[in-house]
């Protein structure tokens, strides 16, 4: 009974960090609704996107979408995930703009999505278990066990994303590592992310095979919070 009381307290505390993370954002989604009009082409109205090269943005995290339009306001000389139709969307917002928008869609719902079911069981003791001889962390650890990430950290939700959006991140991740090594005339093609502080997911991406990331970005697809 003590241990559970005990892992209550700790629950009941990590859901108050979450929630006074989103409140710090000071956005007001009901002013994001019209500032986020422009973002609904690609988003969608709702923040449920159609293409799934274009991520879901209902129900991420206010704090961390606030720091991905930060990113995107960046020059490309400083960014760290650039790219250019962001670039031209972000770089006018303010400031207040940012906020609201990210708080819009944070209170808005995600659809849920599907894993493939051949895809499910790798994907799944990657996203549950990582891959200790290749020092893949587990993705629950920072994601959560029904992938809905932590606020408070400014870990994104994953749950319900769209597989191939998912593909892409991974990729940029790891060729982000790449870039680390490589020389000014060796840097990779394709988009590089680094946008994690402490280098987690880009020594993560850069350890799993193509087939592997396409397993658990499926099975993160499948996941519903």
């Amino acid at each position: 009974m003590k241990q559970l009381l005990v892992l209550a307290t700790l629950m009941g505390a990590a859901l108050g960090m979450n929630a006074t993370a989103a409140d710090l954002t000071g956005g007001d989604a009901e002013a994001g609704q019209n500032k986020a009009a422009a973002c609904a082409a690609c988003h969608g109205a709702d923040g449920n996107s159609v293409n799934p090269e274009w991520p879901k943005l209902a129900g991420q995290h206010a704090g961390y979408l606030v720091l991905q339009l930060e990113h995107f306001a960046a020059p490309q000389a400083e960014s760290k995930r650039f790219n250019a139709l962001m670039y031209g969307q972000a770089v006018g917002l303010s400031e207040q703009d940012r906020a609201d928008i990210a708080a819009y869609y944070a209170a808005q719902q995600t659809t849920p999505g599907q894993a493939d079911p051949k895809k499910v069981e790798l994907g799944e003791r990657i996203y549950r278990g990582g891959i200790a001889e290749k020092d893949v962390p587990a993705c629950i650890a920072c994601h959560g066990p029904a992938g809905e990430g932590n606020a408070a950290a400014n870990y994104p939700a994953v749950a319900g994303q769209h597989a191939k959006y998912l593909l892409m991140q991974l990729e940029a991740y790891a060729r982000g590592q790449e870039a680390l090594t490589a020389g000014p005339d060796e840097q990779p093609e394709g988009a590089v992310r680094s946008t994690d502080p402490n280098q987690m997911m880009r020594n993560t991406a850069a350890g799993l095979s193509k087939r592997e990331m396409e397993a658990v970005a499926s099975y993160m697809q499948g996941l519903q919070r």
